[in-house]
């Protein structure tokens, strides 16, 4: 047992140290120098952690002032139940994501499906969703395990492929393609992109006039973007009778609304900017790295991984689609207020990360119509997902999915619910 925990929690549960296992494993398979090795397999480490530490400044320090208004303004959900998922089937957990990456490394080696799951945390957030998911419907125990560890084994070998060539329409490459919970809403857009749309009017051709050229720049656009998303919040939380300095903690400081504002904006800047270049260093050297696997043990398999490393190929279509998603899903929650079994609320999250993927694949198959009409058909589907799902979480992680659902998660979840229903 304490081997299965070490690997568990020491390796598989945290993404740099995994990653660049990964890495150090592939450069030893090419008979790298002993400098080659340590340089890759550190750097790796190191771009995971930069990548990291800039999702941590967008959805800590610049985007959780926007969700925090919503939650201040929009009824709280209804009472559902919390179980401590992680805490409880810790092990079972733990077993589910072994198993499944297992089967996931045979299916590449033996199959056409040549993606390889790397996604460190997504490892673990992925059977910690099918286990609540099964525990709501009452399984436990052995069925509880194995239908848990055949819908993560399946994700992770069918969502990786679906996004491939959707990846390469991005990249222009296919030396990677997309292990992340936005295959439902990337693939919806894509598609969606095709039909209504023209590759060929790319979000990242915008004319811009010369006077404004420093919008060209994704940190500055982005900036102010979420400046005037916090000003209009601002009005909407006078408007309903709230005070914005208690919502935002800043009413027993020394300063006000300006450098809250101000701070929370370049926040989103700082965070993209230092997220960009941990995706250029991860890509740098894990793709490389990776091969070493490939070319020994799984012939021709790419690796799939976190989604903000497509992010740098349209940045504009990234900005662009969250605002518009952030927009589609507030009409949507008005619109369909009474018709869940809980109250959704904006979620700012993966309207950024999510949709914004969604909208990168829009662009890439159908220009800036595809990324728009991309972006706010996913920010509708966001809504429903979420609300519905709350059928099939509301005794387990509910609160959690509020936060971090409604894409794949949500999906996915609810199919294995209504089989784990059928089996309890």
């Amino acid at each position: 047992m304490g081997v299965l925990n070490f690997i568990i929690n020491e390796i598989f549960g945290q993404g740099a140290i995994f990653i660049a296992l990964i890495a150090c494993i592939g450069l030893i398979l090419q008979k790298k120098s002993f400098s080659e090795i340590i340089r890759g397999t550190v750097m790796t480490a190191v771009g995971f952690f930069i990548l990291s530490t800039g999702t941590g400044l967008i959805t800590g320090s610049s985007i959780d002032g926007i969700s925090t208004a919503f939650n201040t303004i929009m009824p709280q959900a209804v009472e559902s139940k919390t179980v401590d998922i992680g805490t409880l089937y810790g092990t079972e957990i733990g077993i589910v994501m072994i198993v499944a990456f297992a089967i996931n490394l045979l299916v590449a080696r033996f199959t056409r499906w040549k993606s390889v799951f790397l996604t460190g945390h997504m490892l673990y957030w992925f059977p910690y969703v099918f286990i609540a998911a099964g525990v709501d419907a009452g399984l436990t125990g052995g069925k509880l395990i194995i239908l848990a560890a055949v819908f993560t084994a399946v994700y992770m070998v069918v969502s990786p492929n679906l996004m491939r060539p959707f990846v390469k329409a991005v990249t222009g490459d296919d030396s990677f393609t997309i292990g992340h919970p936005t295959t439902c809403l990337s693939v919806i857009s894509g598609l969606l992109g095709k039909v209504v749309g023209n590759k060929d009017h790319s979000t990242e051709d915008l004319k811009i006039p010369a006077s404004l050229g420093f919008l060209r720049e994704i940190s500055i656009t982005g900036s102010f973007a979420i400046a005037v998303t916090y000003i209009v919040m601002y009005g909407l939380l006078v408007a309903n009778g709230y005070d914005p300095a208690q919502v935002w903690g800043y009413a027993d400081g020394t300063t006000g609304i300006f450098t809250y504002i101000f701070t929370h904006a370049i926040y989103f800047g700082v965070g993209i900017t230092i997220m960009l270049q941990g995706v250029r260093m991860l890509i740098a050297e894990i793709v490389p790295a990776f091969k070493g696997i490939a070319d020994k043990f799984v012939p021709n398999a790419i690796p799939a991984l976190d989604v903000p490393v497509i992010f740098p190929y349209a940045p504009n279509a990234l900005v662009i689609g969250f605002l518009v998603a952030m927009v589609s899903s507030i009409i949507t929650i008005l619109l369909t207020a009474g018709m869940f079994p809980t109250v959704v609320i904006p979620l700012v999250s993966t309207c950024f990360f999510e949709i914004g993927c969604a909208a990168i694949v829009g662009n890439a198959t159908g220009g800036i119509r595809g990324c728009v009409i991309g972006a706010a058909v996913s920010g509708i589907i966001m809504v429903f997902l979420v609300g519905f799902g709350a059928y099939f979480f509301n005794n387990t992680i509910q609160q959690w999915m509020l936060v971090y659902g409604g894409q794949d998660f949500s999906l996915w979840g609810m199919i294995e619910g209504l089989v784990a229903r059928l089996i309890a």
